[in-house]
């Protein structure tokens, strides 16, 4: 019962906190909405690629200035602002992704984006196909609010605008890893870090979250076969490593399927790319295989690794042939602090609107960069969904594809998260 108690009043001291404290708050999120939307439209009309947001560093960089942030430009095009408060406290950090995808889009909005670039040597789309453009103005309207209501704050809030989330070209560095290497976390150093994304299957409005272990780390992989080359009409004078290939990419399912224990945490393997051969009546000598790997657990992660390189060495050997398997790690596990999840649900379920708007989720196997922010400070990345209300849930398009859409009339919620688990977290320390 004391307990009870307790959570009760914790609860009502926040709802208190952000009504009387701040008067005006949620009429300063309401004004600021419209101009939400019209960030999210504009950004979404002219998307850029990974480490070349350029003009959407210059419209962040004018914004943050507008206000009386200070900022920095890093990590080629991400931008730090900085907001100091007239009262000592905490400092925390708010992150947001940039860049858009190698997509073209379909859907008939006024704000379609029709623009096209040069993307690994081919004309393609680009398409803000994850909603990235939608994070960038939720903490452009972030800035805004908080900016206006800095002499009732204590502490430093850290905006993050990183680029290159969904990765750098090749050859180049880029987003979280670089952002950190560069300084975003020195400076002021955070106590924590928040992460906001844009969820097309959820409800319009809507949080969800997960303790622990979220969406998963991902790492690339190559395998490179070498057989020896013959005649096709000739197999037994040659070792045909496209048939070497064929067994490995077999075999390795079982490591999801009976050699990892999936109560635990999923796996997935996928080979997603296969080269090998220039005419059909020649066996060549080489074959290379890529493909990801997909683990929620960081020492499962290792032993899939391990069991890997088993399975891709002895096949070869027993065909005759040799393969080396190389690993390349894109994100670690995005992994949400326990301790830090608990302390921050009730002003979650402030800024949505009630309990019943903040709601479980399960694994993602997707990956995400900010990730590297939680192996440095605490973290807590959740989702806001924005799901079509006139689509079913089976209807809802998939992220990553050009028929991707989500509704932006309940970016406020997005706002309202951040703000109130800036306004909250002293007190629940």
């Amino acid at each position: 019962m004391k307990y009870s108690f307790s959570l009760a009043a914790l609860l009502l001291a926040n709802l208190s906190f952000s009504q009387s404290q701040l008067s005006n708050y949620n009429s300063l999120v309401a004004s600021t909405l419209p101009k939400v939307i019209e960030w999210r439209r504009d950004l979404h009309q002219n998307p850029e690629l990974s480490n070349r947001e350029f003009k959407t560093q210059e419209k962040i960089l004018n914004h943050l200035q507008s206000l009386g942030i200070e900022t920095r430009k890093l990590a080629k095009t991400g931008v730090v602002g900085i907001l100091k408060t007239n009262k000592p406290g905490p400092t925390i950090a708010l992150r947001a992704d940039m860049d858009a995808l190698p997509v073209e889009e379909r859907n008939d909005l006024p704000f379609k984006s029709t623009v096209k670039t040069s993307y690994n040597g081919n004309t393609v789309g680009v398409m803000h196909a994850c909603g990235h453009d939608a994070h960038v103005a939720m903490l452009m309207g972030t800035a805004t609010v908080l900016s206006k209501l800095k002499n009732e704050l204590s502490g430093t809030i850290v905006f993050l605008f990183q680029p290159a989330e969904e990765g750098s070209p090749a050859g180049e560095e880029g987003g979280a890893k670089l952002m950190i290497k560069e300084g975003c976390l020195d400076n002021p150093k955070p106590d924590a870090v928040f992460g906001i994304h844009i969820e097309s299957f959820g409800d319009n409005g809507k949080i969800y979250y997960k303790p622990g272990a979220f969406m998963a780390s991902a790492d690339l992989f190559t395998i490179k076969v070498k057989g020896k080359q013959s005649h096709g009409a000739s197999p037994w004078e040659g070792v045909d490593p496209i048939v070497v290939s064929a067994e490995i990419i077999q075999a390795l399912q079982t490591v999801v399927s009976r050699q990892s224990d999936i109560t635990k945490a999923p796996v997935i393997i996928t080979v997603g790319k296969i080269n090998s051969g220039v005419r059909f009546n020649i066996i060549p000598e080489e074959a290379m295989l890529e493909g990801t790997i997909r683990t929620l657990d960081s020492k499962m992660r290792i032993g899939v690794i391990e069991k890997m390189k088993r399975i891709v060495t002895n096949i070869a050997e027993a065909n005759g042939a040799t393969a080396e398997l190389n690993v390349e790690n894109v994100t670690a596990v995005t992994y949400n602090n326990p301790n830090l999840v608990e302390k921050s649900l009730s002003s979650l379920q402030i800024a949505a609107g009630g309990k019943e708007n903040v709601l479980p989720w399960t694994w993602v196997t997707g990956a995400e960069d900010f990730s590297f922010y939680g192996e440095k400070i605490p973290a807590f990345f959740f989702y806001l969904g924005a799901r079509n209300e006139k689509l079913k849930l089976e209807e809802a398009p998939s992220h990553h594809t050009p028929d991707f859409y989500i509704e932006d009339n309940k970016l406020d919620v997005g706002i309202k998260a951040f703000c109130q688990l800036v306004f909250d977290y002293g007190k629940n320390k």
